[in-house]
């Protein structure tokens, strides 16, 4: 960690040739050059300083500074001393601590518990950069540093850790991050309008302890001070909704876990702000407050949001590139939610399940913007979101909208109320391609085939303009009952987009492939399951590269399930492959074609009693260890010396989700 930040240390010193202004100041130097000699709000971020709207720092720290104020940024600061973080001095208002885009052990280790051998996030994708659990971590060093002044963390760590979760990482179920990290708020969400609102009342002289009523915030109260308040029984009483205590989830016991779901159950249904209560989860004699969520924002306040301006550049004293700013530097975030509620993804419970949309005036802005950026050769790698295709999808009616308590819009099938008009998508993709100097869009991010299949011109348009090639959609499984633990369509949906996305592609005169995405290890998901799924892959000739072996990320509903071995919405019984080799052996079977796994797959076979899937003939999954139809030597020295096929990189419950993946 030294020699990295020293490295940063010297550039700042000897860099490029610098533009103090274009950036939030990072140093005194840089503050002065504005004429500043305090800021208001300091943003600690444990991602390097991307100006760029994909990068939430950056997103909340313009906000915030086109209201007025002076607002400084510190990324991936040292965390063995306090120096680092008081090199511009302790804030008037607050400091903000996020972790960055990434929940920092997602960030750091794998499915398997492996350190990742890269960083997207820190310049020439380093590790090291940032600590293991990097929002406590940052939070008491400044805690040291700036003894009296408030602490506001947030970001998506803190976020889905803010009620007791389960920790993959560690095994165990921790308490709420609020608590470890001592903070005095915690902002949960999308974070706009929570920070404004309390930046503007510190601003106005309030105290922090004084401000307890702010959606999308969660704050601490002490012994006495929650013991009496009223609980909710029914939705609309008014009263406090009381979870299950941290105790009486944290055990493995049969009682624990059962707690555990009930909690995970109860939580679900509080996330639409029209309904959502108050609530408050003891934990021994403190209790932390969870008040609302935030209100989600309208098309004008969005277009504001991304119409501020982004220098869209890493910051200057960085001279190796930042891996994940190089994905998605061409790309365009025109929406944000997500109404599918599958339960692996915590994208919903961040960023809610209410669409929030851009206008096309909005985008077609910073379309002319990122033609102005060096190096723009005219392509967009991306125009989209969480799910592309749900660019201005609503429900039919608000008053129906904020009442609602369904946790998915089209699962177990889509919603009477929904409106999946694509029109509003499909113009905005004609105006962006018809833009001076554009000579390629692509659709790269989410498509939900479910919904695309009730839109042809959608599919037309897709495939003969926004598609290079190869289309990534994400089937998932095609084992029914996987599927609806994952509240994912059944195989028929995905099959039939298929065959819509084929022909779509052959009148364009095009050689088109979809690229299915699979997870593996999903709760619900045996060897035999598993194993129905490769032989469909195999009879369909598909060798899939992109398989995702599930991990637990905290509050997701699928890891409910890993840990209690329970359905919280059913309360029946779920299977999952826990051991870390049980988990290989059900991605080794997805990946039936590669030798390098046929060791393992073919122990899998003769577990679930499958020997009739090893052999030479065509039927079979794997070829034999040895003997006849067994692979020559020279083709197993040609699969240990080659090239392992990537994991996907996606936001859901695995792999390292895509940059612009929620705050």
């Amino acid at each position: 960690m030294g020699d990295f930040v020293q490295l940063r240390r010297n550039r700042h010193a000897s860099g490029p040739a610098r533009d103090l202004r274009s950036f939030l100041p990072t140093t005194r130097e840089e503050m002065e050059a504005r004429g500043w000699d305090q800021l208001d709000v300091l943003i600690v971020n444990g991602d390097a300083y991307v100006d760029h709207p994909a990068f939430g720092g950056a997103l909340i720290g313009r906000f915030l500074e086109a209201r007025g104020y002076r607002v400084g940024m510190i990324a991936q600061p040292r965390w063995d001393s306090p120096e680092d973080v008081l090199r511009m001095g302790a804030p008037r208002l607050f400091v903000g601590i996020t972790a960055g885009n990434l929940d920092s052990m997602l960030n750091k280790l794998t499915a398997q518990k492996k350190v990742r051998s890269e960083d997207q996030y820190s310049p020439g994708g380093r590790t090291g950069a940032r600590p293991n659990r990097a929002t406590i971590v940052y939070s008491n060093l400044v805690r040291q540093a700036m003894p009296g002044v408030p602490i506001v963390i947030g970001g998506i760590e803190a976020s889905l850790r803010r009620i007791a979760h389960f920790d993959y990482w560690s095994e165990k179920v921790r308490r709420s991050i609020l608590l470890d990290a001592k903070a005095d708020l915690l902002i949960f969400g999308m974070g706009e309008r929570p920070v404004w609102e309390v930046a503007d009342r510190l601003r106005d002289g309030a105290r922090i302890d004084e401000i307890r009523d702010v959606r999308g915030t969660a704050y601490v109260l002490g012994k006495g001070e929650w013991e009496e308040l009223p609980k909710s029984r029914y939705t609309r009483d008014g009263k406090v909704l009381f979870l299950p205590s941290h105790e009486e989830v944290e055990g493995e016991g049969e009682e624990s876990k059962r707690a555990f779901a009930e909690m995970s159950r109860a939580f679900q249904h509080e996330t639409n702000p029209g309904n959502g209560r108050r609530m408050v989860q003891p934990h021994g004699v403190q209790a932390v407050y969870y008040n609302p969520p935030a209100e989600p924002l309208d098309t004008a306040l969005m277009d504001e949001l991304y119409d501020l301006p982004f220098s869209r550049r890493a910051h200057w004293s960085y001279e190796e590139p930042i891996p994940a700013f190089e994905t998605v530097k061409h790309s365009i975030v025109t929406m944000r939610g997500c109404f599918g509620g599958c339960t692996f993804c915590s994208i919903t419970e961040h960023e809610g399940r209410v669409i929030q949309w851009r206008s096309s005036d909005s985008i077609l802005r910073e379309v002319r913007a990122l033609r102005r950026m060096d190096g723009f050769r005219g392509v967009i790698s991306d125009v989209g979101g969480p799910t592309a295709n749900m660019y201005a999808m609503k429900c039919k009616d608000e008053t129906i909208e904020r009442s609602c308590r369904r946790l998915s819009c089209v699962h177990p099938g889509v919603c009477e109320n929904l409106v999946t008009d694509h029109a509003p998508l499909v113009d905005l993709l004609r105006k962006v391609r018809k833009e001076k100097g554009i000579k390629k869009v692509f659709v790269a991010s989410g498509v939900r085939y479910d919904l695309a299949e009730r839109s042809p011109e959608f599919v037309e348009e897709l495939a003969r303009h926004h598609t290079g090639g190869q289309l990534s959609v994400a089937p998932e499984h095609v084992d029914d009952d996987v599927l609806d633990k994952m509240k994912k369509p059944g195989a028929e949906s995905y099959e039939k987009f298929a065959e819509m996305f084929a022909c779509a592609s052959e009148n364009a005169g095009k050689d088109q492939h979809l690229v299915p995405y699979y997870i593996s290890g999903h709760p619900g998901s045996t060897l035999q399951s598993m194993i129905a799924l490769a032989t469909y892959l195999k009879k369909r000739g598909i060798r899939p590269r992109q398989v995702q072996d599930f991990i637990p990320t905290p509050m997701s509903m699928a890891t409910a399930m890993y840990w209690t071995g329970l359905d919280p919405f059913t309360r029946e019984p779920v299977y999952t492959a826990k051991d870390l080799r049980d988990k290989r052996k059900q991605k080794a079977l997805l990946l039936y074609w590669d030798p390098q796994h046929h060791d393992l797959a073919r122990e899998a076979l003769i577990e679930a009693g499958r020997r009739d899937l090893i052999g030479a003939d065509a039927r079979a999954l794997v070829p034999p260890a040895h003997g006849k139809g067994s692979l020559s030597i020279h083709a197993k020295k040609r699969a240990a010396g080659g090239p392992r096929p990537q994991g996907r990189v996606g936001r859901r419950g695995g792999g390292v989700p895509r940059p612009g993946a929620p705050r």
